[in-house]
């Protein structure tokens, strides 16, 4: 069987994703990846196969230039420019030509990137058996629990519940414009879809989420082909990140980032480095992308690496604390790392992820509304002062490495898919954990 990955080429999507079309191959499994070429990079370093398509519309390096609009935004206004602006372009390319990618390669199942909203109508024409992975936070559409776009702390009685219907209606609006490109090719090609529910089009076979279950919301009512798995990320696959070793010193670590989108807002970045840089025996490095001038941070105190990118995961492993966007990748490789977090959500589903880092116990958060330097100061003293924070972060890093998520994934792909189990390096069949 050959089966076919379909990511949106951003590198919070294409790392974890490369990462399980590897594992999958690594068991014997026949794997191409498919998008447009600002996705092959990441394919190339995972030494995966690739085609290509949709070239003329967005070609090598159109990708990073569109989605720099959202650098200097947050909240809402993200997600609205993504969803509205920025994703139906992508969906509409996939339309154009996935089928016919298909055909021509002899596909016969799909691995779809669940934030690729709408794209699998193609396969439920074709016929062809697909699976859904969120690579984001899973987002919940039943009202039980905050969505994820929200901060909202979980909460079960009636006013709770009746605010989380509430955000749900906001969300519908704001998808919108995937809807007038996904209705037009639902039409052409004979598809009834209930537009009303987000989740009628959803993967019959399996959803499966790199996030853990013990690291989620409880009592939400997954379906049964909902699998809860663990981080795909292995520390292999991805292309080198220079560093200057050399100037770490011996003092405690503070890793911080704000990811790779929404990583432009300057006030955040010079507001961590006012907050950190007067703490005696600790070092900061600090990750701040390519949507900013450094010269727009102003001082950079003494104790503090400024970098455009970093090898996160080996910083993360010499680190005391991270100050993070709440991203899901950041939040996943902090926990395997056992180390506990101060976050500040900029945006996408950023908000539910900080939720989940206070709700655990494996560190604080503060809104960007809310954000200053007296505020991050005093969560910083907190979460490094209190071994709480440490001990849930390192309960969480026990469990990431007992799911054991790639192996965990790659299984419940398989058994949606029909292929007889790999058996894996231990003698065992990697265990599924259902919702």
């Amino acid at each position: 069987m050959k089966i076919g990955f379909v990511s949106m080429p951003l590198s919070g999507h294409m790392n974890p994703m490369t990462a399980l079309a590897r594992k999958l191959q690594s068991r014997g499994n026949e794997i191409v990846f498919l998008g447009v070429p600002d996705a092959e990079p990441f394919v190339r370093a995972a030494n995966l196969s690739f085609i290509p398509f949709g070239e003329k519309e967005y070609p090598l390096g159109s990708v990073p230039k569109l989605w720099s609009g959202v650098a200097k935004m947050h909240g809402l206004e993200v997600v609205q420019y993504s969803v509205q602006k920025l994703s139906p372009g992508m969906l509409q390319v996939g339309f154009d030509y996935l089928g016919e990618k298909i055909k021509e390669h002899g596909i016969d199942a799909l691995v779809f990137d669940s934030v690729y909203f709408y794209l699998e109508f193609v396969a439920i024409h074709m016929g062809v058996p697909y699976v859904q992975v969120y690579n984001i936070l899973n987002l919940d559409f039943s009202g039980a629990t905050p969505n994820g776009l929200f901060s909202w702390p979980y909460k079960t009685g009636q006013e709770a519940l009746d605010k989380n219907v509430e955000g749900l209606q906001i969300v519908g609006e704001l998808f919108s414009g995937m809807v007038s490109v996904a209705k037009p090719y639902a039409e052409k090609v004979g598809l009834e879809v209930d537009w009303n529910n987000p989740n009628s089009t959803a993967s019959k076979l399996a959803i499966v989420s790199q996030l853990p279950k013990e690291f989620d919301f409880p009592n939400i009512p997954w379906p049964p082909q909902f699998h809860y798995a663990g981080p795909f990320h292995d520390g292999a696959g991805r292309e080198p990140v220079p560093f200057p070793w050399e100037k770490l010193n011996n003092k405690a670590l503070i890793y911080g980032s704000l990811g790779t989108l929404v990583n432009g807002l300057e006030d955040i970045y010079r507001t961590i480095l006012k907050a950190v840089g007067p703490l005696q025996n600790v070092q900061l490095v600090l990750s701040v992308g390519k949507n900013l001038n450094l010269a727009d941070l102003g001082p950079i105190p003494e104790n503090t690496i400024v970098v455009p990118s970093a090898p996160q995961v080996e910083l993360l492993k010499r680190s005391v604390l991270c100050i993070t966007h709440a991203g899901l990748n950041t939040t996943l490789e902090s926990l395997a790392a056992g180390v506990p977090m101060v976050a500040i959500p900029v945006g996408y589903e950023q908000p539910g992820v900080a939720a989940r880092i206070a709700y655990h116990g494996a560190g604080e958060f503060v809104e960007v509304e809310d954000l200053t330097v007296e505020r991050l100061s005093d969560l910083i003293r907190r979460v490094r002062k209190n071994p709480v924070y440490r001990e849930r972060a390192r309960y969480f890093q026990k469990v990431i490495s007992q799911t054991r998520g790639l192996d965990t994934a790659a299984s419940a792909i398989e058994q949606a898919f029909g292929i007889n189990l790999t058996v894996d390096s231990a003698g065992e069949h990697s265990e599924l954990l259902h919702a």
